[in-house]
């Protein structure tokens, strides 16, 4: 598995549905970008300019929101990841 550095968290991208309520089956074009995924592995943290550790709000598991254009994609196993700073996390899905 990928493991990432700093503050640095490794989302699965959760994909969006490919057909409307009303069954309409939507162009890939005209899908928008997902913003949401769930955490499957985190950085130790980030470092403070003294050299402190300061570990990360979310953990293995968690469901986030992200920017919209945030992070970099990766391609792992045949799997969507993505690799995003936790600053550009909004928010965990409870």
């Amino acid at each position: 598995m990928l493991k990432p550095l700093g503050d640095r968290v490794i989302v699965q991208v959760v994909e969006e549905q490919e057909e409307t309520i009303g069954g309409i089956v939507l162009a890939n074009n005209a899908k928008e970008k997902p913003q949401s995924g769930q955490v499957v592995a985190v950085g130790a943290g980030a470092r403070t300019p003294e050299g402190k550790l300061l570990p990360l709000t979310v953990k293995v598991g968690d469901v986030v929101v992200y920017d919209k254009y945030a992070g970099s994609e990766v391609k792992y196993e045949g799997e969507k990841y993505l690799v995003l700073h936790e600053k550009d996390l909004m928010a965990i899905a409870e």
